[in-house]
């Protein structure tokens, strides 16, 4: 009878009740519990192990290398930090990706902005929510090689459909026309349907020297400032701290 149990069990995809079937029978005999709680520990060792898996899959398929907490941003390093800090600690509670909000982080190089960005994305993660962390230039040239090869369709939907995608470094690098043609496609698409976090070393005023146009920074600042949360980060590096 357990064969069967479990062949069905298979036949519906319930894969851990399939593995688990046997053992959750004897303990249950044991401790003479009813049908009904039989099952429904069954259940309950499904679901979480989907959880699990489905966590292990998210963070897999972010591209994170790290897994930072909140723990490791140190808020009393600069004002601007310990200012900032109740609105970054409801960030990650991560209601903004619900909300379909956006996050700007902008600041000189070595503040926080990335280790901040990569704590929200991690958290994301963790949520079993579908992120993708990647650096600026490396997804306008993966969109330059697509836009090449004939595949950009495909290649956007990598940068458009993750609920969270985050834009790491902005403002380094000039993007050029195709570039910046390229970003404000993926922007757009996002816009009001998905939540992106911006790092970047460079105030809005200055954003034209990033994109190809004063025009075209415009049009894609105005879309992340929408509705989004801006902060600004202030200080030295926290690298060359004594």
């Amino acid at each position: 009878m357990s064969d069967e149990i479990i062949e069905k069990f298979k036949e519906l995809r319930l894969k851990h009740c399939a593995e688990n079937v046997e053992t959750i029978l004897e303990q249950s005999a044991k401790k003479n519990l009813s049908a009904q709680q039989t099952i429904n520990n069954l259940l309950d060792l499904e679901i979480e192990q989907r959880r699990i898996a489905r966590i292990n899959r998210c963070f897999k398929q972010s591209k994170l290398m790290e897994q930072p907490t909140i723990d490791q941003f140190d808020f009393n390093y600069h004002p601007s930090r310990k200012k900032q800090k109740a609105t970054i600690l409801r960030l990650l509670d991560l209601e903004f990706i619900s909300n379909k909000m956006d996050i700007i982080l902008i600041g000189n190089p070595g503040v926080g902005k990335s280790l901040l960005a990569k704590t929200i994305a991690y958290a994301a993660t963790q949520n079993g929510i579908k992120t993708l962390f990647t650096s600026t230039m490396e997804m306008i040239n993966q969109l330059v090689s697509a836009q090449e090869n004939h595949t950009l369709l495909a290649k956007l939907k990598t940068y458009q459909t993750p609920d969270v995608l985050v834009c790491d470094e902005i403002g380094y690098l000039t993007l050029g026309q195709q570039g910046s043609h390229l970003f404000f496609q993926v922007i757009s698409a996002r816009h009001e349907q998905k939540s992106t976090i911006i790092t970047t070393n460079l105030p809005f005023a200055q954003w034209g020297n990033i994109f190809d146009s004063t025009t075209v920074a415009t049009a894609i600042a105005d879309r992340l400032v929408y509705n989004s949360e801006v902060l600004v980060m202030e200080g030295k590096s926290y690298r060359k701290r004594v």
